[in-house]
């Protein structure tokens, strides 16, 4: 079973998103796992006082390395990587998703303020990820989003799992255009190759839509694609 732990000042925001949906189906039925560590339960106060001020001055508060090291260590040290949910990290995608899907699980660790003691990263081996170029109030949502990309990649999570491989980020390319009934929308058609029947001209049609989009919206992906 593959099993989430994170770590946070705000446990109550789980499973949130995730108790959704497919995630939320595979975790009542025990395809994946999630705990949840409230740092603030290793506070070295009676207040559970968690920050302090930052050492050289600069604005917010910084947790504190001792009550973040104490929390880490009451998880599993089978779980997986040590992700810290940080815009300086390396981009979350979906060959992380995958890489991420075949581990034991991970334990992700949630951030507040004005960010986490450096050295208990340095100490613990926590690799930073991010996954955008935007600042978010914590790591939670951040953390939901890495978990959710990851579940969903697990055996029997989703029934037909051949729709994975013509997803979008396959091969380096954008999925193509998806259409359903009505045939005839606000005077908009389906296009006809998909009414055809013919196997062979709709996926042809598909790969050429999905090269077509990413070459226009993903400039980096399809070099990417022309590269592999």
């Amino acid at each position: 079973m593959w099993n989430a732990t994170v770590l946070t000042l705000f446990p109550e925001m789980f499973p949130g998103t995730l108790g959704c949906s497919l995630a939320g189906k595979a975790l009542e039925n025990g395809l994946w796992n999630l705990s949840k560590i409230n740092i603030r339960d290793f506070a070295n106060n009676k207040n559970g006082k968690v920050d302090d001020v930052p050492f050289g001055g600069g604005p917010g508060m910084v947790i504190n390395a001792e009550v973040l090291d104490k929390a880490l260590s009451s998880a599993s040290a089978e779980e997986g990587p040590r992700i810290y949910l940080s815009p300086r990290g390396i981009k979350f995608n979906q060959a992380f998703a995958k890489d991420l899907s075949k581990e034991q699980g991970a334990i992700f660790i949630c951030g507040r303020y004005e960010g986490v003691d450096e050295r208990f990263l340095i100490y613990n081996n926590v690799i930073e990820v991010s996954v955008g170029d935007f600042i978010l109030s914590g790591g939670e949502i951040a953390a939901q989003l890495m978990i959710d990309a990851t579940v969903r990649l697990l055996p029997n999570v989703i029934g037909n799992s051949t729709g994975l491989v013509e997803e979008s980020f396959e091969n380096n390319l954008l999925e193509y255009p998806l259409y359903t009934y009505p045939r005839v929308w606000n005077e908009l058609e389906v296009p006809e190759v998909l009414l055809s029947g013919d196997h062979k001209k709709i996926k042809k049609w598909k790969t050429e839509m999905s090269e077509k989009l990413t070459k226009s919206k993903r400039p980096d992906l399809w070099s990417k694609h022309i590269k592999s």
